[in-house]
This record gives C-alpha cells, structure tokens and sequence, in this order.
C-alpha cells in the first residue's frame, strides 16, 4: 500500500493522542530529505520522523537510530531557528489529502508569541517539507527550493506566498454525506478500484482495490458496506504488514481481497511501528545505494581492472608453457639460414627436433632471417623470465579480488553509519584518496556488533575488514571460538567461550552466514575454530586470515532470528 489519504488520516489520530502540546526538544536532518524532530511530551521522548524522500515519504513515529552530518544543512538550522522549544499545538490533514499541518507556538526575538507551520506534502517524487509564517502566509524555508523554472504553477522559495497544491473535484470520503456517496458509487459502469480513485480523495490502489471488492461482494447493501468499512478503520484499526508471493503491502486493517492468495500477516501495536518494520530495511537499503555509490563504483573499477590483469596473466603463463616451441623456431632458422629466403611471410623448414617433419615458421618480411630467429629467441626469453614472476603476479591478484570482494558484499550488507567505516578502509588501502582537512579530535575507533546467545553468551560480529582483524586478532582469546562462511565473503564472528553450547554454537553459525555474501542461501557452510589456530600471513589484506583444525556447520539464516539475537552496546 501507498501512503494515501486514508493511511494519512489515521496516522495524524494516532500521533495527534501522543504529540499534542508536546515541546520540541531536537532537531536533526540525517539525511537530505528527512527530518527528525524530538518532541518531549506525556513525560517521554518521542522521534518524529517526517521524510519526503520521493520513495519513501511519509510521517510517523520511529526508534530507528540516525546519525547527523558533521555540518547541519541550511534547512535545519532553520527549524532549530523557529521550533528549539516550540510547542506543538495541533496536527492537521487538509481534506483527505495526503498534506499535514503542524502548528507549533513559540516567542520571537522580541518576546511576543507566534505560530509557525510546518507544511508536510507527501506526493511521491513533489513530496517536500516547508515552514510557513501562520501570520503573512511566507515561506521562511523549504527542504527542496523549487522555483518558477522547475513549477510555473507555484514557487518553494524563501519569501514567497505559500500557495497550495490545486485540489481535485472528488470527495472527501470521511466527511461527504451519505445522499453524495450513494450518487458517486451508483453512476459507476464498472465498480473498480481505478472508478472509485477517481470519484473519492485520497484512496491510494490497493485500498480503491480492498474497498471495491467488499462492495462488490454485497452488491445490495454499499451503503452499509462503505460505513462498515470505514468505521472499522476508525475504530477497530489493525496495522498489517500483509505479504504475499509477489509484494508486501501496509495496511490500516486486514484487506480481504489480499487473502484471496497465499498471504502472511502480521499485525503491529500502531501505524508507526508498522512502519518501521515495512520501511527499515528498504529506506536503509536506499540510503546506503544513494550514500555507498561512490565506493560501490570504485570497488567495481577495482575488481575489473584486477579481473583483467588475472586474466593477462593467466594468459602469459598459459604462453609460457609454449616457450620452447619458440626457441626451437629460432635454432632451426639459425641452422638453415641459408635455406630462408628474404621478404617472405613464412618459411618450411625440417624440424630434427620431430623426425625432420616439415614445421612451418611465421616471418616477419621486413626482418633479415637472422633478425627473425632473434625475434623467436627474445620471445622465448622474455617468457621464460615471465614465468619466475608471473606466478606471483597471479596470487597477488586472486588475494586482491578476493579482499575487494568482501569488501563489496560488506557494501551490500552495511548500514549508513557503515559505509563511513569502511570508506576509511579503503582510504587506508590505498583505494580512495584521502580528504585533507583538520580534524578537532580522534575518532574512536569503531567496535563490531555485539548479539547475545539465548544462554547468555556474548557474541560479536565485525561489520569491516578492520573490524574483522582486530575482533579476531587483538579482542578475541585464544580460547574463543572463531566462525565464517566457508570460502565466503563475509564477516568474522567470536563466540566469547571456550566451551560454547551446541545452541550457541548453531546461533552464532546463522550470524556467520547471515552476514555473508549467501545471507539468503537455504544452506550456508560455516566454519568454527578456536581462535589459537588462526595466523594472519604476512602482508596479507585486512580480514584474510588461514585456518586449520576446523569443524563446518551447515545453517540457514533467519533474519527474525538475527533480530532475537541483538543487543544494543
């Protein structure tokens, strides 16, 4: 399900109960499009997520962690300007649109009191957040700047009149009497979603879709029906994350035409953290696409150019095993000199190597037959020098594809503040160059992520490369057992016993394969060691390291699993 009308209206009554004369406490800007306010109110904290990220956006209630950047963006001093202490008077949906007003209070530079709007639009890739001077109308801010270039229907610019989005000539479903709905639904030729989209406000498809298909399932009673449902939404609200074989859906209630198919249901305690179960991994999946593309496109660069240089090498070594064909060439030209002729492109000549079968030579025409014969011997040299080296050349480059692999599949698995850790990696390999600025004081150096086993056991995971060396080098006993996806990209898992329980052990194997490049394979192989019979060789990459004595577990990773497992530091 979209964010519609309806999901709106009933979202602003669940956060109208819990905000209202709330102050503001904070006010963060993690991320371009995305605000967090920290509005203390009924004696706790609460973070307001308002987000017009164009896929995602959207208003609700969050425990989901974010971090600043180092310098606050230009629209969030703003708000910290005129909301710092504000208090929350009122939350509003205009009409059934999906536009919510929030109205806050505060004292200006001269003391007097004066409200101020925070305008919320949640339109898909036009979704913004503005903040409007209740008074005179003006736009003090907005989180995107649109102008008369981009909009000739309305400018998003500091100083300008505030001016709606056009509305539409459709009802409003909560408010629209009973005389009209009957009118609107009994002129349809087809009762179908897209039908009633286009005659009720704020219907997003799939709940056009659900209500169209009770109608229809009671053709003679629509009025009882459109009430039933409806009052049902207000009153008996039931947030779903509704699954099937092809999508996942949020809904206010369970939408029965969903349940036509194979569908998992699970029900939340509120809209809000329905919302966070639906959003978390997708809104994190497309921050880090939006944030890591930089180090994916480098890392990729990286694993092309090694990928290429294997493959030359490989061929100089495959070359090198014919060497002596070449110096054979160049002795049987040097011994028939006389019999090869000048200006020609190839020469036969009998091979006493062979029997004196006739072995045909390529020429170069413009070369004297002895310039030729020491063109096969240089040849014959220069790989034979190759081989002493190439073979070296060859490991080096499988160890570094191996590492930026890893690498990636850690990309691919990070959070946001992930990313951070291990673009500093790579600056320290080499990889990225390295900003110059001052820094005010020594980052602390990150720490791997702590999951408790269901006896108690301390587990930890490394999210980097660096991690990975220091949890399994520096942290971890020598008694501690060490864990990792068998021939795997993946991160390196310390179980903190020495004598760990069976259960432990098969928990901490579904960490190792769930933080692996096979996270959604059926059966991932997981190698368990005690840390003592790990060495690092020499020169090797971050995160390589060799093992011997192991045992190998075969698991499956759980996500609801992983989630049980997890403990904040």
């Amino acid at each position: 399900m979209s964010f519609d009308g309806i999901f709106t209206h009933l979202m602003i009554r669940e956060l109208s109960e819990q905000l209202q004369n709330g102050r503001v406490h904070k006010i963060q800007q993690p991320y371009d499009y995305e605000i967090v306010l920290v509005i203390r109110s009924k004696r706790q904290n609460h973070k307001l997520l308002l987000s017009a990220n164009p896929n995602y956006a959207r208003i609700q209630l969050t425990t989901m962690q974010y971090n600043n950047p180092e310098t606050p963006p230009n629209f969030v001093m703003m708000l910290r300007k005129y909301l710092d202490g504000a208090i929350l008077q009122s939350i509003e949906q205009i009409e059934n649109d999906r536009i919510i007003h929030l109205t806050f209070s505060h004292r200006d530079e001269l003391g007097d009191l004066e409200n101020i709007v925070l305008v919320v639009e949640l339109m898909g890739r036009h979704s913004t957040i503005l903040l409007l001077n209740q008074e005179t109308g003006k736009i003090l801010d907005a989180i995107k700047h649109i102008g008369l270039s981009q909009n000739t229907y309305r400018t998003l610019l500091p100083g300008a009149d505030y001016i709606a989005p056009p509305k539409q000539e459709v009802l409003n479903p909560f408010t629209a009497k009973n005389a009209q709905i009957f009118d609107r639904i009994s002129t349809l030729n087809d009762l179908t979603g897209k039908a009633l989209q286009s005659q009720f406000q704020g219907l997003g498809r799939d709940t056009a879709d659900e209500l169209a298909f009770r109608l229809n399932e009671k053709p003679n009673e629509k009025m009882l029906v459109w009430s039933s449902f409806f009052t049902e939404l207000i009153q008996n609200t039931q947030p779903s994350f509704m699954k099937t074989e092809k999508k996942e859906f949020f809904t206010p209630i369970i939408y029965h035409y969903l349940k036509k198919t194979q569908t998992e249901i699970t029900t939340y305690p509120s809209l809000s953290q329905l919302l966070d179960a639906f959003y978390l991994e997708k809104a994190e999946r497309d921050r880090v696409k939006q944030q890591g593309n930089l180090l994916i496109k480098r890392v990729e660069n990286e694993i092309k150019r090694n990928q290429t240089k294997l493959k030359k090498r490989e061929q100089t070594l495959a070359d090198s095993k014919n060497s002596e064909e070449f110096r054979q060439k160049g002795e049987l030209l040097t011994t028939f000199m006389d019999q090869v002729p000048r200006g020609r492109e190839y020469v036969e000549l009998p091979n006493y190597y062979e029997e004196n079968r006739p072995l045909r030579i390529s020429l170069n025409p413009a070369l004297s037959p002895s310039q030729n014969a020491q063109k096969y011997f240089q040849r014959y040299q220069k790989l034979r020098n190759a081989v002493k080296v190439v073979g070296q050349q060859i490991k080096e480059a499988k160890e570094e594809l191996a590492y930026l692999e890893t690498v990636m599949t850690q990309i691919e698995l990070a959070s946001p503040t992930d990313l951070k850790l291990i673009k500093e990696e790579l600056v320290a390999q080499g990889y990225i160059k390295p900003q110059r600025k001052k820094r005010k004081k020594q980052d602390k150096k990150s720490q791997p992520e702590h999951f408790v086993a269901s006896d108690g056991t301390s587990i930890l995971v490394g999210k980097n490369n660096l991690q990975n060396d220091r949890l399994t080098l520096k942290t971890a006993k020598k008694t501690d057992q060490w864990l990792h996806a068998k021939d795997i990209p993946g991160s390196h898992v310390i179980i903190q016993s020495a004598d760990p329980s069976e259960e432990t052990i098969i928990e901490a194997a579904k960490l190792a394969a769930y933080f692996s490049k096979y996270r959604f394979s059926s059966s991932v192989p997981v190698d368990m060691v005690q840390v003592k019979h790990i060495k690092k060789p020499n020169g090797a990459k971050p995160g390589f390291v060799i093992y011997e004595n192991q045992t190998t577990y075969f698991v499956t990773p759980n996500k609801k699993e992983i989630e049980q497992l997890q403990k904040e530091n």
